[in-house]
């Protein structure tokens, strides 16, 4: 059966293996997602990065020793990545998960396991045909300047591995899509925290009518949390010409409750139990 609902890989498989790292990005291709959804920073020596916070964390990366002897920023875990060069985060093993949380259950380690930068997870991608959902990890106190130079950073980085046509930028900080530029696609992240009056996180956007305001924007789709996602959002953002990719779906009713919405997209850390919902789906 031809699958209607596309299946994301969260930050690769991370119900599976190790969130944002090759060998995730390697399991999510060989589940058959349709595209690969990613976290990115900005290293301090200006290398994009993976990584789901702005900040080392002890959750999911760990010290190994120094990138060199007598390092006054060492240990790593806890530092911000902006301040830490792409040598000093090589050295964190992002293999394994340090809580007891749902994913330390089903994942599987592999130790030893580095960051990899945008451009070494392309090299992977690209022979795919799969396409890349790299989410810009920023918020409000950024300024516009260190945003524009953030997505600058992405975009040469996709560009540079042919990967423009399959790539899309996504944010929860508004300000990203604005600054995107126009052959690249544009999703509004969407949560219950951010799609509040007053917020700063959608750029001077009113809360209130989501899909308008993605839409003035700059949004070619809309992404928003499952507690927010209701038939009538998916109704009113296809209405506007808006793709729908809901996340994080991780339960198989769920899954099947919103291909039955029409959802375009569903973002799943287990890829594996996704392709089989999905695939037993009325078309």
């Amino acid at each position: 059966m031809i699958r209607t609902v596309e299946l994301h890989g969260h930050r690769g498989a991370r119900g599976l293996l190790p969130e944002n790292t090759l060998p995730g990005f390697a399991r999510a291709l060989d589940l058959g997602v349709d595209a690969v959804e990613l976290d990115v920073g900005l290293s301090a020596d200006g290398v994009v990065v993976l990584g789901h916070d702005q900040v080392v964390s002890p959750v999911t990366l760990a010290d190994t020793g120094p990138a060199h002897p007598d390092d006054p920023a060492f240990p790593y875990v806890g530092k911000a990545v902006r301040d830490l060069t792409l040598a000093q985060l090589k050295t964190l093993d992002a293999g394994s998960r340090r809580a007891a949380d749902a994913f330390a259950g089903t994942q599987r380690a592999v130790p030893g396991t580095r960051i990899p930068t945008l451009a070494e997870v392309c090299g992977l991608v690209a022979p795919s045909g799969v396409d890349l959902a790299v989410e810009l990890k920023t918020d409000p106190s950024w300024s516009d300047a260190d945003v524009s130079r953030f997505v600058a950073a992405v975009v040469d980085v996709l560009r540079g591995s042919g990967l423009a046509a399959r790539g899309r930028l996504l944010a929860f900080d508004w300000r990203v899509l604005a600054r995107t530029p126009a052959e690249f696609g544009r999703v509004a992240l969407v949560e219950r925290k951010t799609l509040v009056p007053g917020s700063r996180w959608l750029a001077g956007r009113s809360p209130h009518d989501p899909v308008a305001s993605a839409l003035a924007a700059g949004a070619t789709a809309l992404s928003p949390e499952h507690a927010l996602t209701t038939p009538g959002l998916v109704d009113d953002a296809h209405a506007a010409g808006l793709p729908v990719a809901v996340w994080t779906v991780n339960d198989p009713e769920d899954m099947a409750r919103f291909a039955k919405f029409g959802v375009d997209a569903i973002v799943t850390d287990y890829p594996d139990i996704a392709a089989d919902v999905l695939a037993a789906a009325p078309a």
